[in-house]
């Protein structure tokens, strides 16, 4: 009988044993269990970091340097130079920056970043989405990866790259503050779809690329509000907005874009107070170029448009999403207000002039 009890105690200390609750059979789990967490963590990617994404990405951003023939009071050229940032979308030699940087400029030269100069060997512009695309002689270069700017959310984290104050490539970072914003960049042209930063954007930024954290483009650094008491808005084309006018200057060199040749400004109730207009909503024209298609249409300085075809035109941004989907040579109905007095007026929108 106590031999039967001996032989069970045994059984039950072999079988707690195998579970591994005695002696080395704890220690070996313990060891199996550390070293699959262990598997485990050297499986996860350590998330990238600000100093990877310069890394990875400024080998394609380069800087672009211009020369513009201005005239002094006495009429005698002056040659000016200008800054700008860029970034390689080909391997070839093609280059993205904006319009801005490279209009009206006798010369452009690009500096890649491990410091070779190349003049450019042709500009293709579009004033209308302040986009360029400057083609060098050069191959194999360092292309940055285009990512997808809808997919964006504020206070995702980017970075933006460029040649700042015209002092070489250097980097600042922040947030999306806010995205599909639209802007008056100058009379008569308006941006849409930009995504806004406290990413520091300075001068000589401009073309420059704005990216995400797996270090792809996501916007085109393009301009900031620089006010006093004002901090941190900074502006970069969408990505997703820029590249069908990128592919299409790079296939065909030029775009065709329709043209009214007016400046505007949006029309609300403090401007309508202030300037004791007729209408609280429209755009206001505040300048008409010399020949342009609004001066054959009868249009002056002061009127007030408010409708065009079927679409009413509140902001310029309504203006602006209307000529986007127009073409050139296409018929418009406008009708506006000229002081207390309702009108209407066709135009025949014509290409728009070209900048460079």
């Amino acid at each position: 009988m106590k031999l039967k009890k001996l032989l069970t105690l045994l059984l039950v200390i072999l079988m707690l044993s195998s579970f591994g609750l005695f002696g080395c059979s704890s220690q070996t789990g313990s060891n199996e269990l550390s070293s699959a967490n262990a598997a485990t963590t050297s499986t996860m990617a350590d998330p990238p970091t600000i100093s990877t994404v310069v890394a990875e990405a400024k080998p394609s951003v380069v800087s672009i340097n211009v020369e513009i023939t201005t005239y002094d009071y006495f009429n005698q050229p002056v040659k000016e130079e200008g800054a700008g940032s860029g970034w390689v979308i080909k391997s070839n030699g093609y280059i993205v920056t904006n319009n801005h940087v490279v209009a009206n400029s006798d010369n452009v030269t690009v500096t890649l970043s491990d410091g070779h100069i190349y003049q450019a060997e042709s500009v293709s512009t579009d004033p209308f989405t302040d986009l360029a695309v400057v083609k060098i002689g050069a191959s194999s270069l360092t292309v940055l990866p285009v990512g997808d700017s809808s997919q964006l959310l504020v206070g995702d984290g980017v970075v933006a790259i460029g040649n700042a104050l015209g002092q070489g490539i250097s980097a600042t970072a922040g947030i999306v503050s806010a995205t599909d914003v639209s802007l008056d960049a100058s009379p008569g042209q308006t941006l849409l779809g930009l995504i806004q930063t406290d990413a520091a954007i300075n001068p000589g930024n401009s073309g420059g690329p704005l990216v995400n954290m797996d270090g792809e483009v996501i916007g085109i650094t393009n301009m900031k509000i620089a006010q006093v008491g004002v901090e941190g808005m900074g502006y970069a084309i969408s990505i997703n907005e820029a590249l069908p006018v990128i592919n299409t200057l790079i296939e065909q060199g030029s775009i065709s874009r329709p043209w009214m040749g007016i400046g505007v400004t949006t029309v609300n109730e403090m401007v309508a107070s202030i300037y004791g207009l007729a209408v609280n909503e429209g755009v206001l024209i505040t300048s008409v170029v010399t020949g342009s298609p609004a001066v054959k249409a009868g249009l002056n300085q002061g009127d007030i448009i408010t409708k065009i075809n079927d679409t009413d035109i509140m902001t310029t941004s309504d203006l602006a999403e209307l000529l986007y989907k127009s073409k050139v040579g296409q018929k418009i109905n406008i009708t506006y207000w000229r002081g207390d007095t309702k009108e209407t007026t066709e135009l025949t929108l014509t290409e728009m002039p070209s900048t460079q």
